[in-house]
């Protein structure tokens, strides 16, 4: 399942103990929020719950009906006690025949909710609520089981790392046959693009879109097309193409729920990315983000983290154990939630400015670290695009260093860098070039990882150990000085501006007034299966 390096990659002489401190620091720092993140729930948790119930589809004006359940419930009950409890409690009362008339009746006023008091009523509620669920689960089971036989079947590349490739015109009827194309290119992964903004949509809209800025709005309907088109391609070529789109913003956890449900293969999905750079609640974000990674283990999808995001505004150089922290942060928050190590793609980038001294084997030296940390993840290894000026040749030279980095460091998923990248939305021929590009270094200096080993005390190893003693200085601060016991130190760090140079307050940004504490009686059927394993 795990696209693994080829060959071992090269070593570095990293000091164990610095290693296990690392880590350790990182539990430290990120069990409060897994905490906080227990204890807490969201509209867009609950939302994913109804949709695993299989309510879909939306209103007139495009509103979907799992909101307007949630938010009915919410309005008279709270969400405290879960959802599902006064939705499966008044369809037993018969205040609707089914859950889809539920929401219809709910969106006009016209059902009465309540928190069943009686030990009975609140029993059956319960039970026909995870009754309800189970089938949504099951399909999520089903979908990774035709993964694993199409994959058994049609074979995965015969190659590493895999060529990662972007398509997303904004049509979803325009991106199908782009992305068949781009697989018979070269491409192995295909990544949908979101619609610019769609983040911070508190919704998911309904159906097949064809209009979009940017990107191509992710929803359960372009989820299938593409998927089903990925499949038709995949026969074709003989081996599988795997489909990629997000799960972050305020809808984290549906689209989780939708792309399991319809067998995509990769999600971005980081810890703080939507936090820094979307200014959406820290608290919102962790919360969804553990439902999320349940959903994405129990799926057998593997997760790509955003650590690229922070050298777009923070220096490369500088900024390169912030960079390290968030991997171990990712790690560490991915394995709580059940994820393994071969579905942990953590992120990381060639953007250090090409005008630095030495600039290319302090990249090997960044790509490196990482690849040795964390030696049975997925790593994806990100293309320059800040420091790319317009000039297409300088551009094109660039992206082949990257390729080379690729090559020399055993990286796992490879996205391939356009010479036009942040100049213009690249031409058709851009990508062909490209993929040239990412075929001639693959022929030409695949297996260099077997030849290259960074002298012991050399510039490769210096610098490697030194944002590893960088990066744990870090977290020792962070836990040490951010916030008083009993706190949550990262919530601190993140408002003070330690990761990309973004301040994000806990009781800021978008998306707090969808949080709520949990009641101790709280009940969510789609947690509790996800935590039972049950397959």
């Amino acid at each position: 399942m795990s696209p693994t390096t080829v060959a071992p990659p090269p070593r570095l002489e990293l000091d164990p103990k610095v290693v296990r401190k690392a880590r350790a620091l990182a539990g430290r720092l990120g069990r409060p929020v897994v905490d906080i993140a227990r204890s807490h729930t969201t509209v867009s948790v609950e939302r994913a719950t109804l949709r695993l119930a299989g309510l879909a589809g939306a209103d007139h004006e495009r509103v979907p009906w799992v909101n307007h359940l949630v938010d009915a419930v919410r309005d008279q009950v709270g969400l405290e006690h879960g959802v599902t409890t006064p939705v499966w409690d008044a369809l037993r009362r018969e205040e609707a025949p089914d859950l889809l008339t539920l929401a219809q009746k709910a969106s006009t006023g016209s059902v009465s909710f309540r928190t069943p008091e009686r030990k009975g009523e609140l029993t059956a509620a319960r039970r026909a609520a995870r009754g309800a669920v189970r089938p949504g689960i099951r399909r999520i089971d089903q979908q990774r089981r035709a993964r694993d036989r199409l994959v058994g079947r049609l074979g995965d590349p015969p190659h590493r790392p895999w060529v990662y490739l972007i398509v997303a015109t904004g049509d979803i009827y325009e991106d199908i046959p782009q992305a068949q194309a781009a697989a018979r290119a070269g491409a192995d992964v295909i990544a949908v693009i979101r619609s610019t903004g769609q983040s911070l949509l508190d919704y998911v809209p309904e159906g097949a879109t064809r209009e979009g800025f940017a990107g191509t709005y992710a929803t359960q309907e372009n989820f299938r097309l593409m998927r089903a088109a990925l499949d038709e391609v995949s026969r074709e070529l003989g081996r599988y193409v795997r489909l990629t789109n997000y799960a972050s913003g305020l809808c984290m956890p549906e689209i989780a729920a939708l792309a399991g449900m319809e067998r995509l293969d990769m999600m971005l999905n980081d810890s703080m990315y939507g936090i820094l750079f979307r200014d959406i609640n820290p608290v919102r974000t962790f919360v969804d983000q553990r439902f999320s990674r349940q959903v994405h283990a129990r799926a057998g999808i593997i997760i790509n983290t955003g650590e690229d995001n922070y050298l777009t505004t923070a220096d490369a150089v500088e900024a390169a154990h912030t960079v390290t922290v968030s991997q171990l942060m990712n790690e560490y928050f991915g394995k709580e939630a059940g994820l393994e190590d071969w579905q942990l793609g953590l992120g990381h980038a060639f953007e250090i400015n090409p005008e630095v001294d030495e600039s290319f084997r302090l990249e090997l030296a960044h790509a490196l670290l990482a690849r040795q940390l964390f030696p049975d993840a997925p790593l994806k290894w990100m293309p320059p695009t800040k420091h790319m000026t317009g000039d297409v040749f300088m551009g094109y030279l660039l992206d082949g260093f990257f390729n080379l980095a690729g090559a020399m460091t055993g990286q796992s998923i490879l996205l391939v860098g356009m010479m036009t990248e942040a100049v213009v939305t690249p031409w058709l021929s851009d990508r062909d070039l490209a993929l040239q590009n990412v075929r001639y270094v693959q022929r030409a200096a695949g297996g260099l990882t077997e030849d290259f080993h960074p002298p012991r005390d050399g510039f490769v190893q210096t610098r490697a150990r030194q944002v590893l003693a960088e990066a744990v200085d870090l977290l020792d601060r962070i836990t040490s000085e951010k916030a008083p016991k009993g706190s949550a130190p990262l919530l601190e760090a993140i408002g003070d501006g330690t990761f990309g140079l973004m301040k994000r307050p806990k009781d800021g940004g978008k998306g707090l007034d969808g949080v709520a504490r949990r009641a101790d009686d709280y009940d969510n059927p789609a947690i509790t299966l996800l935590e039972e394993g049950t397959r």
